[in-house]
């Protein structure tokens, strides 16, 4: 028996129908939704690169390369967006006083005030995803979720 031939519409299918792709939908509408959110309570509006920082920096503070190895990017680019902060005020940057060579960046107390506000902003947008998806589809996709990028996550752990 021949194999039909897909169509060209058929064909590039996979491009728009694969994990991948469905995994960056879901953030884009999950991130835009925690902007929106902060947006309202008249926070500081930040980028997504910049909450790339937020994101992954301790409380008590931490490296400009550690910052840059969790969040995937350069030590230059990470440090264009600690300046960013810096001029909002929502971090410092300092000499390490363990390493001379290096920089910690730490939250102001404004940034740890803008910190708090992310948080309910991420807790309100999955609120409203878990009214989409079920709260049966949310845990099985936290749980599938932590399980597939759990080696990825340098930051994991108990909170």
């Amino acid at each position: 028996m021949p194999t039909r031939k897909p169509r060209a519409a058929e064909s590039g299918r996979w491009r728009h129908d694969n994990i991948g792709r469905l995994l960056n939908n879901a953030i884009a509408r999950f991130e835009g939704r925690v902007l929106e959110l902060m947006a309202q309570t008249g926070q500081v509006e930040l980028r997504l690169s910049q909450i790339a920082l937020t994101r992954n920096l301790d409380l008590d503070g931490t490296r400009v390369s550690d910052l840059a190895a969790r969040a995937g990017m350069t030590k230059q680019a990470m440090g264009e967006l600690v300046a960013q902060c810096v001029a909002l005020g929502l971090v410092a940057s300092t000499v390490d006083p363990t390493d001379k060579r290096a920089r910690l960046v730490r939250f102001t107390p404004r940034g740890l005030k803008w910190l708090q506000a992310f948080r309910t902003a991420v807790e309100r947008a999955e609120q409203d995803m878990r009214k989409d998806v079920g709260a049966g589809g949310m845990a099985a996709l936290r749980k599938a979720l932590k399980r597939y990028g759990a080696r990825f996550d340098s930051l994991s752990g108990p909170e």
